[in-house]
């Protein structure tokens, strides 16, 4: 199995057992509601470094650097933001959302080719962070902000990692029975 294979595969696995956890306990900003709110961008970190270091000297490596340092940010900022309430949780997590989904956007378009797997479901989840984060904005601003979202947020993007995973495998598997 590849690294970035594994990576995917991983980081999708405990993004959906993030949105299980976190399904438990968003109703009010508990404890464990921030502790898992701060954890989240921190599977990013530990992601985005794994993948920095498997792919040396590429233009996606930028942006991939770029994100670790993104979501270190915003591990902090939802601390802070956890603090202050569901609102302010909103706020930073679309920010980040946004901002992390251009880049994923961007990374999946420079890793394109077909050795791979053409990156479908990483342009697909990259350009829905944009459009989800954008959303909690507005949720941010209405009168009852609520935290729910996140957990289908971070769900999707588990699947997707998964789907990526799954893509890079067939890819893999197909180019290993090809006849010479």
């Amino acid at each position: 199995m590849s690294v970035l294979l594994r990576i995917y595969l991983v980081r999708g696995l405990v993004a959906i057992a993030w949105a299980v956890g976190f399904s438990a306990v968003h109703d009010s900003l508990s404890a464990a509601s921030a502790v898992l709110l701060i954890a989240y961008p921190l599977i990013d970190v530990v992601a985005s470094l794994l993948d920095v270091r498997e792919d040396p000297g590429t233009p996606a490596r930028t942006l991939q650097v770029f994100n670790t340092a993104l979501s270190a940010l915003a591990a902090v900022a939802l601390g802070i933001a956890a603090i202050s309430g569901a609102a302010a949780v909103l706020f930073a997590f679309g920010v980040w959302a946004v901002v992390s989904g251009a880049a994923q956007f961007t990374v999946a378009v420079r890793r394109r080719g077909p050795e791979l797997g053409r990156q479908w479901p990483m342009l697909v989840a990259g350009a829905l962070s944009v459009i989800a984060g954008a959303t909690y904005f507005f949720q941010a601003a209405g009168e009852h902000p609520a935290l729910d979202a996140l957990v289908t947020y971070t769900a999707a993007g588990g699947t997707f990692f998964v789907l990526q995973a799954a893509a890079l495998a067939w890819r893999r598997r197909r180019t290993r029975h090809v006849p010479a």
